[in-house]
């Protein structure tokens, strides 16, 4: 009878953890210091921003997380996702608004410790005046989709 009581737990102790069997399961974690992160373009967002991925891929439906690096004076114009985001500023003041239009006016300023998390499809827009790295986390697959289609880098 002890065994299976060892059983029932290890199968049940992670969903109380707040850690899925699945997630559970795997035959390995990692550590990941900032030097390891390797940027490069991204494509749905203006020129400029560098993205770097810690965990992924961002295409599938499973949880992702992601560097992303903004030059001082960047904008990002008016845009939604298909899934929850979680904003976490690392460095520098990032300044978020919610809104169809980038409206400097109605932006909160979230410097770094300070977190935004967005609801699916909820447009909402960015911009620096310093060099700002935040993290994101979300689960895939994920997209940017702009309010004003001729925002959107990738059609230029």
């Amino acid at each position: 009878m002890k065994f299976k009581s060892y059983v029932a737990f290890a199968v049940v102790a992670p969903f109380f953890m707040g850690v899925s069997a699945g997630w559970a399961q795997t035959s390995g974690h990692r550590m990941v210091s900032p030097n390891d992160l390797k940027w490069a373009d991204v494509p749905s967002l203006p020129p400029g921003a560098k993205i770097a991925v810690i965990e992924g891929p961002m295409s599938d439906p499973v949880p992702f997380t992601v560097r992303l690096k903004f030059p001082a004076n960047y904008n990002i114009p008016a845009h939604w996702h298909p899934a929850v985001e979680r904003v976490t500023v690392i460095s520098g003041t990032f300044n978020m608004g919610v809104g169809d239009t980038l409206d400097k006016q109605k932006s909160t300023a979230l410097p770094p410790g300070h977190m935004m998390i967005l609801q699916p499809k909820t447009n909402h827009f960015a911009w620096t005046k310093d060099e700002v790295v935040v993290q994101l986390n979300g689960t895939g697959p994920w997209g940017v989709t702009y309010v004003n289609p001729a925002d959107d880098p990738r059609k230029k």
